[in-house]
């Protein structure tokens, strides 16, 4: 079988070649090199007169008057030529004188004349449509088909004798034009050999004007008349890179048949014989003849064989079909390659050279030993990584990377046992770490990853190598970036959470406790406004270090968030007590830290949770310290507050009421009450103050000391206030479009001012209820007027701008409220309750009443008191000065239909009477 393999390879390659045609291309193409090579001239008897653009030019646009045609046809009389062919359609009426005259010229020249005709193919893809010439015009001329077949490359090669229109067979223009028989039905080959250019060519308009010496150039001459304007006409490709218009395809046709050049492809007969010569040569040279002898065998072969048709080609009318002998000698020429390569060993060179190109430009060390393990390979990363260059390293063992161990270490790094590990693992790699040593003798880690291979030297080893130091040290650095703190060296919250676990499962609840104290920093945020955070950063840091002083050896230190730190400690029967321990923590921040060059008082809160009272695990003690240090920031600042179940208890407290509020202005269950506030001299009603109300489904009234503080500082604290100012609004509307003009005083929220313009919510108030400004009034307290005041300023002079008045409420509680007095736009102030109960029996709240009355006169402002409950403190505050008041005297806040029965009916009473 190996024997007849370059054979049968031979065979196959012709099989595939016939079944798919690929051979016909190379014919066509050998066949066209000939035409090249035995070029030659037209024999001059066909003359192509030619519609061309100087005629165009000369005449006028095409479409032409057929008289002109006549005219030729009666110059070609003239001259004495031998037959008129003409490629121009003629199937179509033109203007009847015209077309009398060309059938009068066709009648006097006797039917000498050939008109064509041809196939027209049908856009719809229907059956072609055929031309044919008019009656008149075919009954005094021959019919002649112009059609050819252009082949799938887009050539035209072949001329039909002629072709079946209808019921009859039309010979070809160039057969009858040649006087050739058409009996015949096969095509022929055009031979394209014959130049294009040396056919005779006249334009249209030199022979229509009579030159004598013109045409006398054609007696005797068959003439093809067409167009060959660029303009006018098909335009045909033809072999070699040609492209001829229809009248000179016909010409070259024409003049095929006139030199007996009708080409005509040889049997397959021929083809066969020439493969069964070059296979039997070539069985009986393989083993015999050198590969070279063979090669130029069938070179000369191939030589020989196209030289052969060449000259038959040239002598005959005949096209051999060289191209499967051809197709045959180039597969035996490979096979000869194929047969004399020795691929095992170039393609082992090719991955040689290609390893070799990958490892010198890998940026890794490559290393490869050999199998005593003695290194071969050493590419410039190894010496990037090392320090040694590779004629110091090829030969030595790869221990010598490695370096010596330390006394008393683990065994040395062997070669030996990672190749055989190599070896065992699926996939031939295994990755190792050893310390490597630089020639600098420097050691560090290396990340070696081994595999074996058998090589065409015998079994070799190789390794890729990384120095990982870096990412040791990177990884290290992870590992503490992700138990300490970054800034102060403490351990962070995942490290405290550990440390608890493990020191609640190490205690005995019976003799031991373990005491969580979380400590948050008083004011910290202030040194960050102020200084900046890397002062702040500073101070944080003096924190920590004074943690560590205080809290001893035996605690677990770390920093929780921004400001907050904690200390986790066991706790015996005979250390300090949990209580004394966390008051000692927090007395030892009453002096000063030292932060930079700064000294700061800095105070702490300690919440502390002790387990097991304080929390089972160590996720309850971290939460119920922070309950325990927001109690000691609350009501304990700079001490220390124990966790005890009531915090968590009113925390729940607080968020069920929270929820149940959320409820509650859902449905609606808020209510607004209005006291009255009167003038003190006469008791007539001024205004009224509303006061929101909520009647739980359950619990009926609910007292807003229980309800209101949590509604201001949660979410709905916004959402209630605007409910409030805008319910009141439109209850002061109704009683203003009733005839009583009541000012009603809203309580102002500080969420009011947080979350927007309040000014122009005012404004858009006013404008959609229609209520006077002047009888709104706001209230705003001490704590509003701190939150932003330049903001606050602004937003209160554009509210007395719209007309409503402002009101400072609960005046005399605060820290600052003279100073507030002169800095605010204020209308009035209420002097507060805990002020007015006790007027008649402490001369001190009355000598404060009378001052404030007597400065709010001075000022221009209205006064206010509240909590009046009887007539002797009505009446004394009337001789101080003060012109209206409220309190139980007048009236508990009541609805708005108890106030309206109580106070507004008997004023239309007064009236009604006067």
């Amino acid at each position: 079988m190996k024997r007849y393999r370059p054979h049968i390879l031979v065979v196959i390659a012709l099989a595939v070649v016939l079944s798919t045609g690929w051979h016909a291309a190379l014919r066509n193409a050998l066949t066209d090199l000939r035409f090249t090579w035995q070029s030659r001239a037209a024999s001059g008897n066909v003359v192509i007169v030619a519609i061309d653009a100087p005629s165009i030019d000369q005449i006028g646009v095409w479409p032409w008057p057929r008289r002109l045609h006549a005219e030729l046809l009666q110059k070609f009389e003239s001259a004495g030529v031998q037959d008129v062919a003409f490629d121009v359609d003629f199937s179509t009426p033109s203007d009847p004188a015209s077309d009398e005259a060309f059938v009068k010229a066709l009648r006097d020249v006797g039917g000498a004349t050939i008109l064509p005709s041809f196939k027209q193919p049908v856009p719809n893809g229907g059956a072609a449509h055929i031309n044919r010439p008019l009656k008149p015009f075919s009954n005094q001329s021959w019919p002649a088909v112009v059609n050819v077949t252009v082949e799938p490359d887009g050539l035209v090669r072949r001329y039909p004798f002629g072709e079946k229109l209808g019921d009859s067979f039309v010979p070809s223009m160039a057969v009858v034009l040649a006087g050739q028989n058409a009996s015949r039905t096969s095509p022929f080959l055009i031979d394209f050999g014959i130049r294009a250019a040396s056919i005779p060519l006249m334009s249209f308009a030199d022979v229509l004007r009579g030159d004598p010496a013109t045409l006398a150039s054609l007696k005797d001459k068959r003439i093809i008349v067409g167009a060959t304007a660029l303009e006018l006409g098909d335009r045909f490709s033809v072999p070699n890179g040609g492209i001829v218009s229809g009248p000179v395809l016909q010409a070259l046709a024409a003049e095929s048949i006139i030199q007996q050049r009708m080409l005509r492809r040889t049997s397959d007969l021929g083809t066969v014989l020439g493969l069964s010569v070059i296979c039997l040569l070539m069985i009986f040279s393989w083993r015999r003849v050198a590969p070279g002898v063979r090669v130029v065998m069938l070179v000369a072969a191939g030589a020989a064989i196209e030289l052969i048709a060449a000259l038959v080609q040239s002598k005959w009318p005949f096209v051999i079909d060289t191209s499967l002998l051809h197709i045959a000698i180039f597969a035996y020429l490979t096979a000869i390659a194929l047969d004399e390569i020795d691929f095992r060993s170039l393609l082992g060179r090719i991955a040689e050279s290609r390893f070799h190109r990958i490892a010198m430009s890998l940026g890794d060390g490559l290393v490869c030993t050999d199998e005593d393990h003695r290194i071969t390979v050493w590419n410039p990363g190894a010496s990037a990584i090392f320090g040694y260059m590779p004629a110091e390293m090829i030969g030595q063992p790869f221990e010598a990377l490695c370096a010596k161990p330390a006394e008393g270490s683990a065994k040395p790094f062997s070669m030996r046992d990672a190749a055989r590990q190599a070896l065992l693992v699926p996939g031939g790699a295994v990755v190792v770490e050893f310390e490597g040593r630089r020639k600098n003798g420097e050691t560090f880690p290396v990340e070696a990853s081994f595999s074996g291979w058998q090589g065409t030297d015998g079994f070799q080893y190789g390794a890729i190598l990384r120095d990982i130091s870096v990412r040791k040290r990177e990884a290290e650095r992870v590992r503490y970036l992700a138990e300490y703190d970054a800034l102060t060296g403490l351990a962070n919250r995942n490290t405290l959470h550990a440390g608890l676990v493990g020191l609640i499962a190490d205690a005995d609840p019976q003799s031991c406790e373990v005491a969580l104290l979380v400590i948050g920093l008083d004011g910290f945020q202030r040194i960050n406004d102020t200084l900046g955070h890397a002062a702040g950063d500073l101070v944080l840091r003096a924190v920590a270090a004074r943690l560590k002083s205080e809290a001893g050896d035996e605690t677990v230190i770390a920093r929780l968030s921004g400001d907050e730190f904690a200390i986790a400690r066991q706790c015996t029967e005979d250390g300090e007590p949990v209580a004394e321990f966390a008051e000692r923590i927090a007395r030892a921040f009453e002096l000063p830290l030292a932060a930079g060059t700064r000294q700061h008082r800095v105070r702490v809160s300690v919440g502390v949770a002790v387990y097991p009272d304080g929390g089972h695990s160590a996720e309850d003690l971290l939460s119920n310290g922070h309950l325990a240090l927001s109690r000691a920031k609350a009501t304990r600042r700079g001490s220390h507050v124990i966790f005890e179940s009531t915090i968590r208890q009113e925390l729940e407290n607080r968020l069920t009421l929270e929820s149940e509020l959320a409820l509650a202005a859902d449905r609606g269950e808020f209510e607004l009450f209005y006291q009255p506030q009167v003038r003190l001299v006469d008791g007539g009603l001024v205004g009224a103050e509303a006061l929101i109300r909520w009647r739980h489904p359950v619990r009926g009234y609910v007292s807003p000391g229980e309800f209101m503080p949590v509604v201001n500082t949660s979410a709905l604290s916004e959402r209630i206030a605007s409910w409030v100012m805008e319910t009141a609004c439109w209850q002061a509307r109704a009683w203003e479009l009733s005839g009583q003009s009541v000012r009603v005083a809203i309580n102002l929220s500080p969420s009011q001012l947080h979350s927007g313009d309040l000014a122009h919510s005012v404004a858009t108030l006013l404008d959609a209820t229609g209520l006077t400004p002047s009888l709104l009034e706001l209230e705003v307290t001490e704590d509003i007027l701190l939150l932003d005041e330049d903001r606050v300023l602004d937003m209160f002079k554009r509210i007395q701008e719209l007309g409503v008045r402002i009101l400072f409420d609960d005046f005399g509680t605060g820290y600052a409220s003279l100073s507030y007095l002169k800095k605010f736009p204020l209308d009035g102030l209420k002097i507060d309750r805990s002020f007015v109960l006790d007027l008649l029996a402490d001369s001190d709240d009355a000598a404060i009443v009378s001052s404030t009355i007597g400065l709010s006169k001075q000022l221009g402002l209205t006064v206010v008191a509240e909590g009046i409950e009887n007539r002797a403190t009505a009446d004394f505050l009337v001789s101080m000065g003060c012109a209206e008041g409220q309190g139980y005297f007048f009236g508990r806040p009541m609805p708005a239909d108890a106030l309206e029965r109580q106070f507004l009916v008997v004023e239309r009473e007064s009236v009604s009477a006067a």
